[in-house]
């Protein structure tokens, strides 16, 4: 999949500027999409280029005028017939700390269980930043109460979905030191 549907996805939360959908990425589809600025304002001219997003310029005082983006009917075409379609793969992991812990006997335990504390640290903070886009999902709601009133539910199906991966990125963490902690115990 390219960035193309994900900057669609971001649309359909309403008009936005390059600057506020680079902030939306942060918050709420970094968990599963990541992408950079730079990144988002080159596709956002490409999507513009294919008539899939119009954008108009809102003149500012004090401050450079800003582009605001929404997405056409064809626009819109494009994202139902992506979301309809069966992903052509299914996900694969990449991580660049599997890859070290995968290496990782006879390195220094002390060094792998930074290595652990710290991923351990990114997850708590991840953590914290989607109960706070949770909080403001839900507006007081019960999770009950938002699921049936809201207008749309994919944002928070996805919100629970990064919850989810950060939740077992703790419990793996939590393990894997376990397990060196005994081993150290034992030699």
């Amino acid at each position: 999949m390219s960035l193309k549907y994900a900057v669609l996805a971001a649309l359909l939360e309403g008009e936005a500027s390059g600057y506020e959908l680079s902030k939306l990425f942060d918050v709420s589809l970094a968990n599963f999409w990541p992408a950079t600025p730079q990144q988002l304002y080159r596709e956002l001219e490409r999507l513009a280029g294919d008539g899939l997003i119009e954008a108009r310029v809102v003149q500012q005082e004090r401050r450079p005028n800003k582009r605001m983006f929404t997405l056409t009917e064809a626009g819109r075409a494009d994202l139902r017939a992506f979301s309809a379609a069966a992903p052509r793969r299914p996900t694969a992991i990449r991580d660049e700390l599997l890859i070290k812990i995968q290496a990782s006997d006879g390195v220094d335990p002390g060094t792998v269980r930074e290595l652990l504390e710290e991923r351990m640290s990114w997850a708590r903070g991840k953590l914290g930043r989607y109960e706070r886009v949770r909080e403001r999902l839900l507006a007081g709601r019960s999770e009950e109460e938002y699921l049936r009133e809201a207008d749309r539910v994919g944002p928070y199906l996805t919100l629970l979905a990064g919850i989810g991966f950060e939740e077992e990125n703790l419990r793996w963490c939590e393990r894997a030191l376990s397990v060196l902690g005994r081993r150290v115990a034992l030699s």
